[in-house]
């Protein structure tokens, strides 16, 4: 079945009322397995779904016997809901040994990667102007979600750059192995490598369920599609869940097309619309419904509005860009103050990273709270990075990027002439440092304090791993924070008792984080495998940082993109100029599917607005110091009627199914 739910028509409840109406017709919770993208959005459906199961149960009790209700109460099986990503660890926990990695193996978040990749081009000895650490990952990251192996790059390499990384993919990759790692792409590469490669084990994983749903299947890259479609084939109870109207992020993978050919790929599929929108006026629907008819690839859908009408969207045109912030900031203070509308209700929405500084200087001039997206993770702090390198390298000793990391933090006798000496040996013998570290033999001309050093991280390893096993995870914690004396070394190294303060409540958090894994987890017997797989999953979402933001009083300052799953009663769309929105890289590449993309970003910023909607562009824009005329948007003309739509005089190709 698919499920075009186009935006504000209820998607998450849909997929939770479905999986609660399998189990009640008969299917095994556990024999259902929901996959998204986001921790956030899994938590969500997890927790509604077990509402409603929870319903269920207290209904059937209630209509049974006195004996049954007072029958002990036992957490009743649940089915699996995760994100793709996690759901490939489980997968590769399980089955990582018949690819050559540890069941325990560690996952490399960006930092680690960057460390990896820039040993590596030192190796290739590229000039650093070449190829930077970052731009490799990028390009490899690129073949990652094509599913392009290190044998295959160097063919598809068109460039210069891409033949570096090309170069470096195949080292790359050996080292992350010989680390017993794998990065974020990897977790679905090498799930779909297994299931390739190893047929047995991707019928026992598909033996696992009986039906599968995706939600936000327009988003999903082509490792997810074929990670799907192994899972699925023998049952084929596939339940897809999306919007290709709301299809943004083909620049990390996405592919639109596996929405939009489902039924070639499931010819029996049923196709069901969701049309009714439960969040936005008739007046800003009517030019979302406008706008989006202009793409002449996608399911003929349309959203009919369930509100009441509402004021009609504006667009207003200002003579330069500084104008422009400073009416758009004098309006929202005259909101929040005349009309009484909360800070938080407001969003000012922008294409590009650049555009909200005028905007930030105008509400701080106006003493308007506001927040933005895009400020440093929790996880991108020195010592939580400090002290997660601890714990990776404790459970996986191989892990050079964490050991390096730590080695002499805090100071132990093990300084950089040391560790250079201990990294060309490694080398040279082709064993992890660790293993050298460990050789008698190999260390006896150190000095005397690196000895020591070398002990006592043995030593300190030790008692965390026993903590962890015989007591708690919690308590292993404390021990590692005791056993370096970290906290010592924040007063060493930070002078301000605030920054102090700041950084030790950070490892109080690391340390609640633990505590929160313990009690929350699924797992019989929490281990540290399973907290830093977690950690390295929900590190890389903006789904918490989200939840602190709305807690705020304050307006919000989002790129497109970062509002996706958001909603506000007041929109400001700005910026709204050819070489912005649509991105100067659609405009310049000339393909209708570039353009299609970035009409599809203003239609997700659109449909963010509940009640009031304005969209703003300015006649002049600096570049280089200088003002240069600018060019409006080709959207403003086609949401208000003024363009000629392609799809006019062009023959359906996808019908629309059922009409909610």
């Amino acid at each position: 079945m698919l499920v075009l739910a186009g935006a504000g028509t209820g998607k998450t409840r849909v997929v939770t009322f479905r999986i609660a109406n399998l189990i009640r017709n008969g299917t095994a919770p556990e024999r259902i397995l929901a996959v998204t993208f986001t921790n956030k959005a899994a938590g969500e459906m997890q927790e509604r779904v077990s509402e409603l199961i929870e319903k269920a149960q207290r209904q059937n009790r209630s209509s049974g016997n006195k004996r049954r209700i007072t029958k002990k109460k036992t957490k009743p099986p649940q089915p699996v809901i995760s994100t793709f990503h996690a759901q490939c660890v489980q997968i590769l926990r399980r089955h990582a040994k018949a690819l050559g990695f540890p069941a325990k193996f560690s996952i490399y978040d960006r930092g680690d990667q960057e460390s990896l990749a820039r040993g590596i081009l030192r190796e290739l000895r590229l000039p650093g102007t070449a190829l930077r650490p970052g731009d490799m990952l990028s390009i490899i990251g690129g073949w990652k979600n094509q599913s392009v192996k290190p044998n295959k790059a160097a063919f598809l390499a068109s460039t210069d750059r891409e033949h570096f990384a090309a170069a470096g993919y195949r080292r790359y990759q050996d080292a992350l192995q010989a680390r017993g790692a794998m990065d974020f792409d990897d977790l679905l590469l090498h799930t779909e490598t297994l299931f390739d490669e190893h047929p047995a084990i991707r019928d026992e994983e598909a033996a696992k369920y009986d039906h599968v749903l995706v939600d936000e299947y327009q988003d999903t890259n082509g490792s997810q599609y074929r990670i799907t479609k192994h899972l699925t084939l023998r049952h084929r109870n596939l339940c897809v869940v999306g919007d290709d109207d709301q299809s943004i992020y083909a620049w990390r993978g996405a592919d639109v097309t596996h929405i939009l050919s489902f039924k070639d790929d499931w010819p029996e599929a049923k196709v069901v619309c969701l049309e009714n929108n439960y969040r936005s006026t008739a007046e800003i629907l009517t030019m979302a419904n406008r706008l989006i008819a202009f793409n002449t690839e996608r399911h003929d859908k349309i959203l009919i509005p369930c509100r009441p009408k509402g004021p009609r969207p504006r667009i207003e045109q200002h003579k330069d860009e500084l104008t422009e912030s400073e009416t758009v900031v004098r309006e929202i203070k005259s909101r929040i103050e005349n009309d009484h509308v909360q800070p938080r209700d407001i969003a000012i929405l922008f294409r590009t990273n650049e555009q909200p500084r005028l905007f930030e200087t105008e509400l701080r001039k106006a003493n308007i709270p506001y927040v933005m997206l895009g400020s440093q993770s929790f996880f991108d702090r020195r010592e939580v990075k400090d002290i997660l390198a601890y714990l990776k390298w404790i459970e996986q000793p191989n892990d050079e990027v964490a050991l390096l990391r730590v080695i002499n933090t805090p100071a132990r006798g093990l300084g950089n002439k040391t560790v250079k000496l201990l990294v060309q040996r490694a080398v040279e013998r082709g064993v992890p440092v660790w293993d050298v570290m460990q050789d008698r033999a190999a260390t006896s001309d150190l000095t005397p304090a690196a000895q020591r050093g070398i002990g006592q991280l043995a030593e300190l390893a030790k008692d965390v791993r026993q903590r962890a096993s015989n007591e708690s995870l919690t308590d292993a914690m404390r021990t590692l924070l005791e056993r370096t004396a970290y906290y010592e070394e924040i007063t060493r190294l930070y002078e301000k008792p605030e920054e102090r303060q700041a950084r030790q409540a950070s490892l109080e958090e690391l340390t609640n984080a633990i505590n929160a894994y313990e009690e929350n987890t699924t797992k019989k017997e929490p281990d540290l495998t399973g907290f830093l797989s977690e950690i390295a999953l929900s590190g890389r979402e903006m789904g918490n940082e989200k939840d602190k933001l709305a807690a705020q009083n304050a307006v919000w300052l989002l790129t497109l993109h970062a509002a996706k799953g958001l909603e506000f009663p007041v929109v400001y769309m700005v910026g709204m100029e050819d070489g912005i929105l649509p991105h100067s890289r659609s405009v310049k590449s000339g393909e209708e599917e570039d353009i299609a993309e970035e009409r599809r970003l203003c239609y997700v910023g659109i449909t963010r607005a509940q009640e009031n909607l304005t969209m703003s562009l300015a006649l002049t824009r600096r570049k280089w110091g200088k003002a240069r005329p600018t060019t409006p948007s080709r959207f403003l003309y086609e949401i208000t009627g003024k363009a000629e739509n392609p799809n006019k005089y062009r023959k359906k190709k996808i019908k629309r199914s059922i009409q909610s």
